[in-house]
C-alpha cells in the first residue's frame, strides 16, 4: 500500500506543478488538470485521516467545471497574452474574510473531534484554500495572494503529516504563486460580463 501511495503522491506533484504552469498562463486545460490532481490529493489526505484537504480536493474537482466554464467565456475577451481579470469588489472580499474566519473556527472544532493530527492548520488552509479557488474561477489577481498564504500553510501541514513529496509540491505552489501574481498584475486587462 505504501508504494501505491507514493506513486500517487508522485502523481499529485507532477500534475500539480502542470496546474500551476497552466494556472499562470491561464489556461482553460488548467482545469481539467486540477480535476485529476484533486483526485490524487484528495486520495493521498484520505488515507493520512486529513479529512478537511481531502474534502478540499474533492471541492477542487467541482470547482474545476465552474472555472472551466467561466475562463473559456472570458478568454475571448482579451488579445493573445493578455490575462482576463475579475475586479474584486469590497463586498466579495468582506464576505470572503468572514467566511475565513469562521469556517475556520468551525472546521477546527469538527476536525478535532476526528482525529486529525493538525486540525488548526488543516481548517484554516482549507477554508483559505476554498475562497481562494472560488476568486481564481472569477480571474481575481488577489487570488494569488491568499495562494501564498495557503500553500505556506499547506507545505508546514504535510510535513507535520509526513507527506513530504507533496510539501515540495506545495512549496513550489508558493514559488509559483509569487511568480502568478507578478505576471497576472503585469498582463492583466480587467473584463466585466457587459463586454
Amino acid at each position: 500500500m505504501t508504494d501505491i501511495i507514493q506513486a500517487i503522491e508522485v502523481f499529485a506533484m507532477v500534475t500539480g506543478v502542470a496546474y500551476v504552469i497552466l494556472e499562470i498562463l491561464q489556461k482553460n486545460s488548467m482545469w481539467i488538470v486540477g480535476i485529476l490532481t484533486g483526485a490524487a490529493c484528495a486520495f493521498s489526505f484520505a488515507v493520512q485521516h486529513v479529512w478537511a484537504s481531502m474534502g478540499l480536493n474533492i471541492y477542487y474537482m467541482v470547482i474545476s467545471v465552474i472555472g472551466l466554464y467561466k475562463w473559456k467565456k472570458d478568454s475571448g475577451k482579451v488579445e493573445a497574452g493578455e490575462i482576463h481579470l475579475g475586479r474584486l469588489d469590497g463586498r466579495t472580499a468582506a464576505v470572503s474574510a468572514l467566511l475565513t474566519i469562521a469556517g475556520t473556527v468551525a472546521f477546527t472544532f469538527i476536525l478535532r473531534t476526528t482525529g486529525d493530527p493538525a486540525p488548526v492548520l488543516d481548517a484554516f488552509a482549507v477554508i483559505l484554500s476554498a475562497v481562494a479557488t472560488w476568486w481564481l474561477a472569477m480571474s481575481y489577481v488577489e487570488q494569488w495572494i491568499l495562494w501564498i498564504i495557503a500553500d505556506i500553510i499547506t507545505t508546514v501541514l504535510c510535513v507535520v503529516t509526513g507527506q513530504y513529496l507533496l510539501a515540495l509540491m506545495y512549496l513550489v505552489y508558493v514559488g509559483g504563486a509569487v511568480y502568478g501574481y507578478i505576471h497576472w498584475k503585469r498582463h492583466g486587462k480587467v473584463v466585466t460580463s457587459a463586454e
